[in-house]
């Protein structure tokens, strides 16, 4: 369990259960209403399955496109009628992109009779909740999502940062520092005493789920006094900084901290949990404000934030890098391949979610809002606002090879704890190794990767 109060120890694997951001289910969109010449609600149950809602979807999106509002509006009604907000895990994945299209129509205006559905803004609005701190660790720890991560990473930094005595943690989490006290714990624990912790965080932001409803400077605080029950002293530093820019502040801070301590015995320790998704992906020609940057990224018309992110991480010469994130591709210019992208992973939380919470349950609701704030970034949105810009493992390992990171090998006391974690949790939940990286499954499908970097 992940905690800030003084309790024994515990293993890697072990966080704490969590909770979930709402969507407003009052006043659905979903409101069954004939449509001309289309089918009654008996005829719709050929409709019902996942590659037939599929389908309908992909040719809605392809009428906003082409603004054809009554093609749109006529698959609209058949989604409708066919994907209610309480139904089945597919029927609510549906429901959600149905949710995400009509939003995209109205943003856009292509389709105006469409815009009208959704001038109701109550309607589709997605209620993500605040969390507090013991909320979010609940939150976490439902499932392994969060979870495999945590827990991969803090086996390798351990792994790392064997005989420190100072161990500078840069955390670049969307999970607001979750993670670290199961580290402070095994850190702790060291045979040969427990070393001291810097952690540095960049400014926490606003519009990212899950959300904080406390700063980090009082988050830093509970974090400080965990660290002291566990005789471990811990620096806390907050640096404003922001994914849009490639955490640009925050680079140039450790830089000039490299330059102080780069000849003393402390180790510099990146970890990277489903956060460098949020950097833009896109090739930038030239970089916008490079004038006004805080550092100088080698610049070139031909790479992305990220490429001169991780060749400026490359430059500080840091112990590790841990990066863990989602194993899908939702960074495509296309909206019909996007959304195929993404409605053939999204399926996994749904679907997940029935092993773990109930029906109507508020958890459930906080939970699945997180999921819909997703799918309607990445189908309504473009441009700056399209944040979620999930890319494969494929992608990241070449990223980090060409930035002249080379790859660590997770060892058999990584695997264990994860193994160990999975047990915990519904069956459907699986772990492989991929050459030098973790890969957590559900079903099969590949849901999360865990990869360790080391300087070339």
């Amino acid at each position: 369990m992940m905690q800030f109060t003084e309790t024994p120890s515990r293993p890697l694997h072990q966080i704490t259960p969590f909770s979930i951001p709402t969507m407003n289910t009052t006043n659905q969109v979903h409101q069954a209403r004939s449509w001309p010449g289309f089918p009654t609600a008996k005829g719709l149950a050929s409709f019902g399955d996942a590659n037939c809602m599929e389908q309908l979807l992909v040719h809605c999106a392809n009428a906003i496109e082409s603004n054809d509002a009554t093609l749109a509006q006529q698959i609209l009604w058949v989604l409708n009628n066919i994907a209610p907000p309480d139904g089945d895990s597919n029927q609510r994945l549906t429901c959600a992109f149905l949710r995400a299209l009509i939003v995209r129509a109205a943003r856009s205006g292509t389709c105006k009779m469409l815009a009208a559905m959704a001038s109701a803004r109550c309607n589709l609005s997605i209620d993500t909740h605040t969390f507090s701190v013991i909320e979010l660790a609940n939150y976490v720890d439902l499932t392994p999502w969060h979870r495999f991560g945590f827990t991969a990473a803090n086996a390798a930094i351990l792994e790392a940062v064997e005989g420190y005595s100072v161990i500078h943690i840069v955390d670049l989490s969307s999970t607001h520092c979750m993670q670290i006290p199961t580290l402070i714990d095994a850190i702790a624990n060291r045979l040969e005493g427990p070393p001291m912790v810097k952690l540095t965080v960049p400014g926490v932001s606003k519009d990212l789920p899950p959300m904080l409803d406390l700063t980090y400077e009082e988050l830093g605080s509970k974090l400080v006094n965990f660290a002291r029950s566990r005789n471990v002293m811990l620096e806390f530093r907050v640096v404003p900084s922001t994914h849009a820019d490639g955490f640009a502040s925050l680079i140039d801070q450790l830089r000039l901290q490299h330059l102080v301590y780069a000849e003393t015995s402390e180790a510099l320790v990146i970890n990277c949990h489903m956060m460098l998704h949020y950097i833009p992906e896109e090739t930038l020609s030239p970089l916008p404000n490079a004038n006004s940057m805080p550092y100088t990224f080698e610049q070139s018309p031909n790479q992305s934030l990220r490429t001169m992110f991780l060749k400026a991480l490359r430059g500080l010469n840091p112990t590790i890098v841990v990066l863990v994130d989602e194993d899908a591709d939702l960074t495509s210019n296309n909206l019909v391949c996007r959304l195929r992208s993404a409605f053939n992973y999204l399926w996994i939380p749904y679907d997940t979610v029935d092993t773990f919470l109930p029906k109507g349950s508020k958890q459930r609701q906080w939970y699945e809002a997180d999921i819909c704030w997703k799918i309607e970034n990445v189908i309504a949105h473009e441009g700056l606002q399209r944040v979620e810009r999930v890319e494969p493992k494929s992608r990241w390992v070449q990223r980090m090879r060409n930035a002249e990171f080379r790859g660590a090998s997770f060892g058999e006391e990584a695997v264990s704890e994860v193994k160990t974690m999975l047990d915990e949790h519904a069956a459907g939940w699986g772990l492989k190794k991929e050459e030098d990286d973790l890969v957590l499954t559900w079903k099969g499908h590949n849901v999360a990767f865990a990869t360790a970097w080391l300087p070339a």
